[in-house]
């Protein structure tokens, strides 16, 4: 899986909504539960340690609770880093996360620094996707994975209307009421309907191929 051995890195790039980070803050308290496993696992092939040690293994482990592991979550819009910092700091997310200002068709990485490299509901906003995939080819090291999550139009055309019914007249109205952002969630579903057909969905498969990632 993604986190076997120590000292896992991820790029996460955000997309353009008020839930900046969340993702982020996944991979982390995924990582974190795992390191917890790892303790309990531990704890149970020492079954005659003192409370005094046992107490000291779980301060030991806490102190690395991440295991070296670190997130960097990337953007373009300082405003949106300045968001996803602000939610971390009010969530106690500290530790392992980084929050770099830069442009996803030329990374300020090296190369081969990465094990995951995500990106949600962010390619339809990039003026050269060739050029992106290609910069996420590059700072992913051999092996890693490229996970890349888009929406896509709905071929039955009675659960279409219901799903445009959904995206213009409820998501919006749900934007304004939990996030007090009417304007950002009208653009998301806009953004959707503007950016993928199925015939777009399959010529991004062979972009992202001919970046050299496997699909």
């Amino acid at each position: 899986m993604l986190l076997e051995g120590q000292g896992s890195s991820y790029i996460v790039h955000l997309p353009f909504t008020t839930n900046a980070g969340d993702i982020a803050f996944r991979f982390i308290n995924y990582v974190r539960s795992q390191r917890e496993f790892q303790v309990r696992q531990k704890l149970r092939t020492h079954q005659n340690l003192s409370w005094q040690e046992i107490t000291k293994l779980y301060q030991e482990e806490e102190d690395k609770s991440l295991g070296g592991s670190h997130v960097v979550v990337c953007d373009i819009n300082k405003e949106m880093l300045k968001v996803g910092k602000q939610k971390s700091q009010r969530l106690g997310y500290s530790e392992g996360l980084s929050w770099v200002l830069g442009n996803a068709e030329e990374l300020p990485f090296n190369n081969d620094s990465f094990d995951v490299y995500t990106i949600a509901f962010g390619i339809r906003n990039v003026t050269h996707i060739d050029q992106a995939l290609q910069e996420a080819y590059r700072v992913l090291k051999p092996g890693g994975r490229f996970l890349c999550l888009e929406f896509s139009h709905v071929n039955n055309s009675l659960v279409s209307s219901l799903y445009d019914m959904y995206s213009f007249q409820v998501i919006p109205v749900l934007g304004e009421v939990i996030a007090g952002d009417w304007k950002a969630y009208q653009y998301l579903v806009e953004s959707i309907r503007c950016f993928l057909t199925q015939v777009r969905k399959y010529f991004i498969a062979s972009q992202i191929r001919e970046s050299g990632i496997h699909i």
